[in-house]
């Protein structure tokens, strides 16, 4: 699919349309760049520069500025540039966390809902001239949600976390009887939720451990132990509307200081003890702003363990599929191994 793909060198461009050029590659050819741009905003909209902003591991991002001073974003979901391909290939249901329908469903679902994310202006799935679909949307200018981690003053710190706490709340607290998709009507009904990560952990651990040695050795020890924490788990028939990935850095914070959510494909109503054990070592001290004292503990502990499972699997997919950081995939997989193996250590 990459072949058909049409790359150019974005940068500075002036009042004749030709570029300057920079070391920054764009999905989509400069003149169907601003052919788009133009339809979606006006004809006074004229891009001016294109830089690729950091991504995930499951599309690319870049930052539109207009010479009118307008700035918005443009999203690709490019499958040949997913870290994640084959399993979204071979429809893995714990990689239904990607797509632009996704997307449109899930910003369209929050925004109704009072959850505040970035506004989808206009999402192109024609695949006319491109192999990919691709969105325009808001740009939030601001800072990740990490970074008032170390900030100076703590009433900004107070006046963020209490806010996204509040978020949270309210978004968790949108339930329905079965847990999927908003847009899936009663398909699970008769399931459990958790039962789908207890299959998935089952397949990371597999994985993990012809990788490293330590979880290949404990391999059956960390079975039992994930077989055992299922076991205590009661059934349940009421789901919360969760993020799926809630780390820090899915979390953009704007000027106004308010929160609003990124990378929201994979949202969906769940067991909301899936997103709390998350945010839980994702946000360290600071998750004192955002617990719930009326969560289950039994579940909390079984997605704990299966965050650590599946992180140690993911590091590794990672490093092994050329993400640009290896060492932040490297460390991540060494990290969550060690949590993992401490499960069955007392």
């Amino acid at each position: 699919m990459v072949d058909f793909i049409y790359y150019w060198v974005a940068g500075k461009i002036d009042k004749k349309g030709c570029r300057c050029s920079m070391d920054i590659t764009c999905h989509i050819a400069q003149a169907d760049l601003q052919e788009y741009v133009r339809k979606v905003f006006g004809a006074s909209y004229v891009v001016d520069t294109v830089t690729k902003m950091r991504g995930g591991a499951q599309k690319m991002v870049y930052k539109i500025d207009c010479s009118n001073s307008f700035s918005c974003v443009l999203y690709v979901w490019d499958l040949s540039m997913n870290y994640f391909e084959e399993e979204i290939a071979n429809q893995d249901i714990n990689e239904q966390s990607y797509g632009s329908s996704l997307f449109e469903i899930n910003n369209k679902f929050l925004i109704q809902h009072g959850i505040q994310t970035p506004f989808l202006y206009d999402l192109n799935k024609e695949r006319n001239h491109y192999p990919f679909d691709y969105a325009l949307v808001e740009y939030v200018n601001g800072q990740k949600a990490e970074d008032y981690f170390y900030h100076s003053d703590s009433k900004v710190q107070d006046k963020v976390f209490l806010r996204l706490g509040e978020m949270l709340s309210s978004m968790h607290a949108n339930e329905r009887h079965y847990f999927g998709k908003p847009n899936e009507i009663g398909i699970n009904a008769t399931e459990n939720g958790h039962l789908i990560q207890m299959e998935n952990a089952k397949v990371q651990l597999s994985y993990a451990s012809h990788y490293i040695e330590s979880i290949k050795s404990n391999q059956n020890k960390l079975l039992d132990t994930l077989y055992e924490l299922e076991s205590r788990i009661k059934p349940r028939a009421q789901y919360g509307f969760i993020h799926g990935e809630l780390g820090p850095d899915h979390i953009l914070v704007n000027e106004k200081l308010n929160p609003l959510l990124i990378d929201i494909e994979g949202a969906m109503y769940f067991d909301i003890e899936h997103e709390h054990s998350f945010l839980e070592f994702r946000f360290g001290d600071f998750y004192r702003y955002l617990k719930n004292d009326a969560l289950d503990p039994d579940r909390m502990l079984f997605y704990r363990f299966h965050h650590h499972i599946s992180l140690t699997s993911g590091g590794l997919k990672l490093l092994h599929r050329g993400f640009p950081d290896q060492q932040f995939a490297k460390d991540l997989a060494e990290h969550h191994s060690k949590y993992a193996l401490r499960f069955i250590e007392g």
